[in-house]
């Protein structure tokens, strides 16, 4: 286990938690080798559950590549997640080389930009994404983020997924990355439990919701229209395969998606109110909705 104190901001091996971009973290040029970071000890613990997951299968999605951490969590908050990171069976530790970096906490605050949750970083492998066909293949139930940046709202939209019955989410690109590190923490983790895709990852090169009708689903966009139904229509709620699109904070959906979807949708509101904030109408959408 080789834990490295630092002692400048520009230690060598560091630069992933300080300096590298999101957009830089996640590559887009080559996605195979990008990273994400995963904070806080009980979200990297579901993260490594999923690694752990996709190791049995052969394959390095979510591999731990470093930890960063302050010097009295080595032995604290961050020891279960060494050991998992780096422990093999016989032996204290493997000959994988998985770097912890510590430091004093006024240090780490400065390298990163902000106080640690709990005084725990891990950097981690980024998932290969698989096409819409594949990860749609028996679900029921899936959502779609279209448009939605906020990185909160991604979060809290995936804790809500995985609560409340969503097998997949289809995420567009103009949309936050789900593996941001702000999104992954809101998220509690949930980003690693529910299988996700952008829809221009695809097969065909079709228009998702094109492809999603061929799979056998139904799309309802989530808007204030003259045709939409309320959410407890019988209709929706009967489909046995369902698309639930959700839009921007702002300006909702776009309208050729609107006019693209089977049904659209309204939650029923009081005191005249028009809107919920994205993250608080999926989770009604959600419950709502789910496969009965």
């Amino acid at each position: 286990m080789p834990v490295i104190e630092i002692t400048s901001l520009s230690h060598p091996g560091v630069e992933i938690f300080s300096t590298l971009t999101e957009a830089q973290l996640r590559n887009k040029l080559e996605p195979e080798k990008g990273i994400f970071i995963a904070e806080s000890p009980k979200v990297i613990h579901v993260a490594l559950n999923r690694w752990e997951a996709e190791s049995k299968k052969g394959n390095g999605d979510y591999e731990p590549l470093a930890i960063l951490c302050e010097r009295k969590h080595i032995e604290g908050d961050a020891a279960e997640i060494i050991r998992r990171c780096t422990a093999k069976e016989g032996d204290i530790y493997s000959d994988r080389c998985v770097n912890i970096y510590t430091g004093t906490r006024e240090l780490l605050t400065q390298l990163t930009g902000y106080a640690l949750t709990r005084g725990v970083l891990c950097a981690m492998r980024r998932p290969k994404l698989k096409t819409i066909e594949q990860i749609v293949d028996h679900a029921h139930r899936i959502a779609i983020i279209h448009g939605v940046v906020d990185t909160t709202n991604i979060g809290a939209i995936f804790r809500s997924a995985a609560a409340l019955g969503i097998e997949t989410i289809l995420i567009t690109p103009d949309s936050c990355d789900p593996l941001n590190r702000r999104a992954v923490r809101v998220s509690m983790g949930s980003v690693f439990l529910i299988p996700w895709t952008w829809t221009n990852i695809t097969k065909q090169g079709k228009d998702y919701q094109d492809i999603l009708r061929e799979l056998g689903f139904k799309t309802v966009a989530m808007a204030l229209t003259n045709r939409s139904v309320p959410i407890d229509n019988p209709m929706l709620m009967s489909e046995d395969k369902l698309a639930i699109i959700m839009g921007t904070e702002g300006d909702g959906l776009p309208q050729n998606v609107i006019d693209s979807a089977d049904y659209v949708a309204r939650i029923p509101m009081y005191h005249q109110v028009d809107s919920l904030n994205v993250a608080a109408a999926s989770a009604i959408a959600f419950w709502q909705l789910r496969k009965r």
